[in-house]
């Protein structure tokens, strides 16, 4: 279940009864989860699950959900399993015939989209890009490669306030220094930012200004494809028609470019008739 990212009264009532009646809490750190709990004056087991034993710890939990036991899981702050531990546990009691349910609540994935002025559908949340520069640019040029073979979404990352700035250059160089993006910090608490701008005007900022607190990055999705001139439109037609059928090509081209498929079969059509 969901707990509160920030602003410790974002913890629902159910989600509270919830961890009540559970015979034990599966969390993180034992001690943040402490925490919360004495809070709200809940008494409970806390079983640290996490992502050094999950795999190792996940049969015998397993065992004790099938004997009837009543577990609840809980991260650190907000919604289990989205860049936080448990997918392994909750797969494994999903083959054993377990019923799982979930409660909702907080997630900054979610809110930072709804904050950033950012087209909202679709969106991908990629979680945290890796920490080395090497592994990072190879990553950001596998989801402009996805982009390329037509990928439009509003994309979505976790970052350590420490590696904002260069997180946020390494976008820019890899998928475009003007791409629309915002960064969301703080979220839920007293000092609650949303800073938009361009990849490169927010790496600019972020590199005289050091992040503080948890960080979401969204970035925009890629702009369209340019639109082929005519002579461009002509010359991938003549290149298809000359390998397939002409029903074929204009259908290959019409998806490569984006364009109209009935402007582009009509145009083929003419290229046909003039030859």
């Amino acid at each position: 279940m969901a707990t509160p990212i920030g602003n410790l009264a974002d913890f629902s009532p159910r989600a509270q009864q919830a961890l009540a009646e559970a015979r034990a809490i599966l969390c993180e750190d034992t001690r943040v989860t402490s925490r919360l709990l004495a809070r709200h004056s809940i008494s409970a087991t806390l079983l640290a699950l996490h992502d050094h034993n999950e795999e190792s710890e996940a049969p015998r939990l397993v065992a004790r959900l099938l004997a009837g036991e009543n577990l609840a899981l809980v991260s650190d702050a907000g919604t289990p399993l989205v860049s936080d531990p448990g997918f392994r546990l909750v797969r494994a009691a999903i083959a054993a015939g377990v019923t799982v349910s979930a409660i909702p609540g907080p997630n900054a994935a979610v809110m930072a989209l709804t904050l950033s002025g950012l087209p909202p559908h679709p969106f991908l949340f990629h979680g945290f890009l890796p920490p080395k520069s090497a592994a990072r640019a190879a990553e950001i040029g596998r989801i402009a490669g996805m982009e390329a073979a037509g990928l439009t979404a509003t994309l979505i990352f976790y970052e350590a306030p420490h590696r904002v700035a260069e997180a946020l250059t390494a976008l820019a160089e890899g998928l475009g220094a003007g791409r629309p993006a915002a960064v969301a910090r703080e979220l839920t608490k007293r000092f609650e930012e949303v800073r938009r701008g361009s990849l490169a005007e927010l790496a600019a900022h972020y590199a005289a200004h050091e992040a503080r607190g948890e960080v979401v990055l969204c970035v925009g999705p890629a702009p369209p494809p340019a639109e082929p001139t005519g002579d461009a439109l002509d010359s991938a037609l003549r290149a298809a028609m000359g390998r397939m059928t002409l029903r074929d090509a204009a259908a290959h081209v019409a998806e490569a470019t984006g364009l109209p498929r009935k402007r582009v079969y009509a145009r083929a059509l003419e290229l046909a008739g003039d030859g």
